[in-house]
């Protein structure tokens, strides 16, 4: 299975070598997740520019300490991505964009010689765990997704949660921690999580938690 997915994966080589890095300061991809971007900063114009008219991929890393920055003025970043690909956009007046990504892999990152306008990194696709969660787990984790979902819907009726049928539990966790983890340390700490039972345990207890810490507090009984 590792191998297949290996070999999904091939068309991202040509990006690999020298990924170009959009750090965000509170924004974790998922693989299979979409997420839509507004480009308006030159640098990131650029960056866009680049990738459409080569590979279309690009990482998307969460910024760790904006406070600590490089000789370039550059904050300190995660050295665990995903990369995302371009499948749709929209070039804008002035230059800017919208762009529609999807995760693709997850990547350790290796950052290289800053050459302006944009930072770049030797990215290497983790290999995941074989370690399926157990039916408990999985259960434990749809509980906590449904109920943090109904605690969201009853306070805003326009969210809608809903995960694709037949998908993978590694799939269902990182959609779960996408869309519904509120924390962004939180999620970058799944997204590093590379064992597929402790990622799903890891987001079926942070999202128990939130449910707990957010929702009614519990009467007791006289």
């Amino acid at each position: 299975m590792e191998r297949k997915a290996q070999g999904a994966l091939s068309d991202l080589t040509e990006a690999l070598a020298a990924l170009p890095l959009f750090p965000l300061p509170q924004t974790v991809l998922f693989p299979g997740v979409l997420m839509p971007f507004h480009i308006f900063e030159p640098r990131y114009r650029a960056l866009v520019r680049d990738v459409l008219e080569t590979h279309r991929s690009l990482g998307i890393v969460l910024i760790t300490r904006p406070d600590v920055v490089d000789a370039f003025g550059h904050p300190t970043i995660a050295s665990i991505a995903s990369v995302g690909t371009i499948v749709d956009h929209a070039e804008l007046p002035g230059g800017r964009y919208n762009i529609l990504v999807r995760g693709r892999a997850r990547v350790r990152l290796d950052e290289l010689p800053f050459v302006p306008p944009y930072r770049r990194a030797a990215a290497t696709v983790l290999s995941i765990s074989s370690n399926e969660p157990s039916q408990q787990d999985l259960v434990a984790l749809m509980t906590s997704a449904t109920r943090f979902a109904s605690f969201v819907k009853e306070r805003e009726r326009s969210f809608d949660f809903r995960l694709p049928e037949g998908a993978s539990p590694t799939v269902v966790a990182d959609l779960c921690a996408s869309q519904l983890v509120l924390d962004e340390k939180e999620r970058q700490t799944i997204l590093e999580t590379l064992d597929p039972a402790q990622r799903v345990r890891r987001v079926a207890e942070a999202l128990a938690m939130q449910t707990l810490t957010l929702g009614p507090p519990s009467r007791e009984l006289n």
